[in-house]
């Protein structure tokens, strides 16, 4: 049944496109002048449509924020394999020290404050 149902579908849009060929040639033949008239204002109208769409575009702050989500995300991409690649080439021995030095670092020891968790306070109600 699906394939009788697709075989139907191609031959409706071949005969539409068949007579779409006839037509436009017929109407080359009989008036060629007025066939690129209709095109030129076809395509006249199209720059016009494309363009109103473009400036509209524009204004929303949406697709703004978007196109920063996307760069950025680009670049994050970007200089995540710049790390990936620079891990895996043998460096100096300098640079190998200064990466060294970075896994090394200590980090900052925080400590607690004990205030007075114990003591209740003193809760009159009268």
């Amino acid at each position: 049944m699906a394939l009788l149902k697709s075989r139907s579908t191609v031959l409706i849009f071949g005969a539409i496109f068949v007579l779409a060929l006839i037509g436009v040639s017929g109407s080359l033949f009989s008036n060629p002048s007025g066939f690129l008239q209709g095109i030129a204002v076809f395509v006249v109208i199209g720059i016009a449509i494309y363009v109103i769409l473009r400036l509209m575009g524009k204004t929303n702050p949406q697709k703004k924020e978007q196109r920063a989500f996307v760069k950025a995300a680009k670049q994050s991409k970007r200089r995540l394999q710049k790390k990936d690649t620079k891990s895996t080439t043998p460096g100096t021995l300098a640079t190998l020290k200064k990466v060294a030095k970075r896994k090394t670092k200590k980090t900052a020891h925080l400590t607690v404050i004990d205030g007075k968790k114990g003591k209740k306070k003193n809760r009159a109600s009268f």
